[in-house]
């Protein structure tokens, strides 16, 4: 047992209540904070895709950024960021562990035979399911984030005055115009980062001289990260163009507007090549998120006596 991690001694039966809410704090853990650390460069890749022209790159961005606005301006969106990615770490995370074993068990009553032989079907249906619940809760903050990092100066100071200027002026349903181009991104991104991850994982493992279950936690963790980052290479391109479409309908859509008028609209003037500006920096921030909130997921599993995942 590695002397870096003390795994708590009390134990948590699979599959019970307790185990999912584990798994779900364990989302919150690893999804807010990670995705808060990085609101400097998210806030340049929402730049960019909305003005390409806007910086010469990622680093003059930022430079950019704090010289003409100030250091605090690099972080604009951090408040809407750690609240709606909390939550959608809370559905994403736990809400996989729990589809993949109902899943398992109503699909293929429980065979494992079976589910080792359609394991991956498993991986993107529980992931596909987890993160459109997910998103429902991530929206209205994604929604405010984009607005206050898009536009400037910002509209708004921070999340609380951003949703009651929302609110007083395009409605509640102003915050979910974003809906489907969100589901359009996360979930592609969320299946190919789950099942990606699984099997990358099990192939490492199939490579290593020592079994799983022979390892200690930190060896465990330490090939989560790995599968975690290339997972995270994976799907920052399968999502990126969704990812584009999302910043551009969040800022542009005009009220009353229908989402595939303004999809048609954003896509005649962009064109196809436009769906993939910003994405060098969307890679090396999405390969560095999944890489680290594996690592903290998969830490905190393995400090609560849990098994890591994989």
């Amino acid at each position: 047992m590695s002397d870096t991690i003390t795994p708590n001694n009390n134990k948590i039966e699979l599959y019970t209540s307790k185990f999912y809410a584990t798994c779900t704090l364990g989302g919150i853990i690893a999804c807010g904070p990670t995705h808060s650390s990085v609101t400097p460069l998210d806030l340049v890749k929402c730049r960019l895709q909305v003005q390409p022209n806007l910086y010469k790159g990622n680093l003059q961005g930022m430079k950019t950024i704090l010289q003409k606005e100030g250091l605090s301006k690099l972080f604009t969106g951090v408040g809407a960021t750690a609240i709606g990615y909390s939550l959608q770490g809370a559905g994403k995370y736990g809400g996989y562990e729990f589809f993949k074993h109902f899943y398992s068990q109503t699909l293929l009553s429980g065979d494992m035979e079976k589910i080792h032989k359609h394991r991956t079907s498993i991986y993107l249906a529980a992931s596909a399911t987890a993160e459109f619940i997910a998103d429902i809760m991530l929206c209205p903050f994604e929604a405010i984030k984009v607005r206050q990092q898009t536009t400037i100066p910002s509209f708004c100071n921070n999340v609380w005055e951003g949703f009651s200027k929302i609110y007083k002026t395009e409605g509640f349903g102003s915050l979910y115009k974003g809906i489907t181009p969100l589901w359009c991104r996360q979930i592609p991104y969320t299946m190919c980062k789950f099942t990606s991850f699984e099997r990358i994982v099990e192939y490492i493992y199939s490579k290593l001289p020592t079994k799983k279950q022979d390892m200690n936690p930190l060896q465990q963790i330490s090939v989560s990260f790995v599968g975690g980052y290339l997972a995270g290479i994976l799907c920052a391109a399968v999502s990126h163009p969704a990812d584009v479409m999302v910043s551009k309908i969040n800022n542009e859509r005009k009220a009353g507007q229908s989402m595939g008028d303004a999809t048609k609209q954003i896509y005649k003037r962009i064109g196809f090549m436009g769906l993939w500006n910003g994405l060098g920096v969307r890679i090396v921030m999405i390969g560095t998120l999944t890489s680290f909130q594996w690592l903290i997921y998969d830490s905190f599993k393995a400090y609560v006596g849990l098994p890591t995942s994989g």
